[in-house]
């Protein structure tokens, strides 16, 4: 059993062995103040247990699976920091973390992101602004971040997301239109999308059929196909598009909540 930090505990017995452990002087609320160390709880989620790290930047880690010693391990050597199981975070915090587990929202939850690129950071703050039961491509988030074109670059960014599930990446499929990769495994992230009753089984056939884009024909409006506009669209006005210009050139405009761009 892990011992929880506690400042009147003998602060030997509670750091982290590892080759960048701090000074036995230092108590575990200076480690924390100072950035030199971080914290970690266990949540519960879609997924089964995952730890979650934070710091007083925000939230900095997400590991899945009940192994915590491989956890504090890939932490440390990840980041260079020390990291210790403690209570959950104060409550603003918890309740950020909650919510975000529970596919609610994610814009508010101060992330820790240290050590990433420009690039990498624009890329996960903008997947934070997905919906939960939404998906959207990798060309999505390379233009919206004002990047067109850079469609693997993005893949690459979301591989280095160091909070999975927070941020979530698993809401991001490839330009093709099938589900692709994920942190965690395929299976997983087509649970997690399941789990917020994305049809994963239709987004198949749609990107083996080429059905990219859902036009209303009583609207002229089309969306990418999760969006919660195209799911009021009934099945006598649907209009599959496979491209945005074969859409524009039929007369319809583009959605202004899904934004779609062009693959």
């Amino acid at each position: 059993m892990k011992t929880l930090i506690d400042p009147e505990a003998n602060v030997a017995q509670l750091l982290h062995k590892s080759s960048g452990r701090a000074p036995v002087t230092l108590l575990p609320e200076v480690l924390f103040g100072t950035g030199v160390a971080d914290g970690y709880y266990p949540y519960d989620s879609q997924v089964g247990t995952v730890f979650v790290a934070f710091n007083p930047r925000g939230v900095s880690a997400v590991g899945h699976g009940d192994d915590s010693n491989a956890f504090e391990s890939d932490f440390a050597e990840r980041f260079g920091r020390s990291i210790y199981l403690t209570r959950e975070p104060n409550r603003v915090l918890d309740r950020q973390i909650r919510s975000a587990l529970n596919a609610e929202t994610v814009l508010h939850l101060p992330v820790d992101f240290r050590g990433l690129s420009d690039f990498t950071v624009d890329v996960l703050r903008k997947t934070a602004e997905i919906p939960p039961g939404e998906v959207r491509p990798y060309s999505w988030v390379a233009d919206e971040i004002g990047r067109p074109h850079a469609n693997r670059a993005v893949g690459t960014a979301l591989a280095a997301n160091p909070v999975p599930l927070l941020i979530p990446c698993h809401r991001v499929v490839r330009s093709d239109g099938h589900i692709g990769e994920y942190s965690f495994g395929e299976g997983l992230k087509q649970m997690l999308l399941e789990g917020e009753h994305v049809n994963v089984e239709q987004l198949e056939e749609n990107a083996n059929s080429g059905r990219r884009y859902l036009g209303s024909s009583s609207t002229h409006i089309f969306c990418y196909p999760t969006c919660r506009n195209a799911r009021r669209i009934t099945t006598k006005n649907q209009r599959w598009f496979p491209a945005i210009n074969k859409a524009v050139d039929s007369g319809y405009r583009p959605c202004k909540v899904c934004r779609p761009h062009a693959a």
